[in-house]
């Protein structure tokens, strides 16, 4: 079967659907991030420990198993030869760094981290008394509500 102009063509819209191919590719031992630099002049810098694929691997990466760093597959993968480790390029454009359950997971410690900011704001909500309290229902002088009177007449005949 012959590969005709018109499959390449199908071929290479469907591959710009996905979209902006991966340039180039390194690992920043300064920031512990991959950085991904895109056909569209994007760069994206990940932290490593945001990476589901290397919480998967037997033992986490080291700085030497991240140095050298490949651009696979027409721009679609970033492959890692010293650990054997792939990852999808189009995901880090996305923000997309592991499954729906691994991102939950990530957000979810993210609202517990300590900085100084956030004990500086909890110290000032102090002096002003604490979180509020929660407001009271206020009470009038109306009488509860009642069942209708099929329902109270139905009540009454069982007592």
């Amino acid at each position: 079967m012959a590969i005709t102009k018109r499959d390449l063509e199908k071929a290479d819209r469907a591959d710009a659907a996905e979209g902006p191919c991966a340039v180039s590719a390194r690992y920043r031992r300064a920031s512990h991030k991959i950085e991904v630099e895109y056909d569209n002049g994007v760069t994206v810098a990940v932290p490593v420990g945001l990476i589901q694929e290397f919480t998967l691997l037997p033992e986490f990466p080291t700085a030497a198993g991240l140095s050298r760093v490949e651009v696979w597959g027409g721009g679609r993968a970033i492959y890692f030869p010293k650990i054997d480790a792939w990852i999808y390029a189009p995901s880090f454009l996305k923000g997309i760094f592991g499954t729906k359950a691994w991102m939950a997971e990530i957000a979810r410690g993210l609202g517990s981290a300590k900085s100084p900011a956030k004990a500086a704001a909890a110290r000032e909500n102090g002096k002003k008394g604490g979180r509020p309290r929660k407001s009271t229902v206020a009470t009038t002088d109306k009488p509860p509500l009642r069942r209708n009177s099929a329902a109270r007449d139905s009540a009454a005949r069982t007592a």
